[in-house]
């Protein structure tokens, strides 16, 4: 997933983003409303963190707009103790979910991973796929009933694919989710995570589509 925060405390919002990429999602941090509101004009983020109280006006702003939009992504407000009120409102206006300040960081990604559920439900407790098993709830891959070791990009490559089984994923669709802006993507950065994966879970599993991108095997034509 593409996650947008937006939070002014500094050592909050580095927190947040390098433990979101830490996961394996791509994170983009700001620290005010404008520059949200041009991050939102270029690319297409999956869940919005945000923050209430902002140098140049209130996230419920911003939360107001992007519903506005008729956007369905998924938002979360990340608020102080004492502002009960705001959180109220927030939830009213079309938040999902909200974490108190200060927050657990693994509670933090625990409850982006619920809201996301709630967007894009899972096909299903697990994805089979001849002798390998997907358990995306666990975030586990196995092949026969042995446990792969997956890096947390490695793992994202496999998300994206087993979320939508049967359904082609571009290579500019796996970079959006990967990396974040400012990060350096080397032109062949996917190629190389899609190596890896095949030689850890067997050569059959991820299937190139020629000028179009990959898909899990067992469906469609490659």
């Amino acid at each position: 997933m593409r996650v947008l925060i937006v939070e002014d405390e500094p050592l909050l919002g580095s927190a947040v983003r390098d433990r979101v990429r830490q996961v394996g999602h791509a994170a983009d941090w700001f620290t005010t409303l404008e520059e949200a509101r041009a991050a939102l004009e270029v690319a297409i983020y999956d869940i919005l963190l945000l923050d209430l109280g902002l140098p140049d006006g209130s996230g419920r702003q911003l939360l107001k707009a992007v519903r506005r939009s008729g956007s369905t992504m998924a938002i979360l407000i990340m608020t102080a103790q004492d502002q009960i009120s705001d959180r109220i409102a927030g939830l009213s206006e079309g938040a999902d979910d909200y974490v108190v300040k200060p927050f657990d960081l693994g509670e933090l990604i625990a409850r982006i991973e619920a809201v996301a559920r709630r967007y894009a439900p899972l096909p299903g407790p697990c994805v089979r796929i001849g002798a390998v098993e997907i358990d995306l709830s666990r975030q586990s891959l196995r092949r026969d009933d042995n446990e792969i070791e997956l890096t947390a990009r490695e793992w994202a490559v496999i998300e994206l694919l087993a979320r939508r089984p049967g359904a082609i994923c571009s290579r500019e669709r796996m970079e959006e989710a990967l990396y974040g802006f400012g990060e350096e993507i080397e032109s062949n950065a996917i190629e190389v995570f899609i190596s890896r994966v095949r030689k850890k879970t067997g050569p059959g599993l991820i299937h190139t589509v020629r000028g179009r991108g990959y898909r899990l095997a067992g469906s469609g034509q490659s």
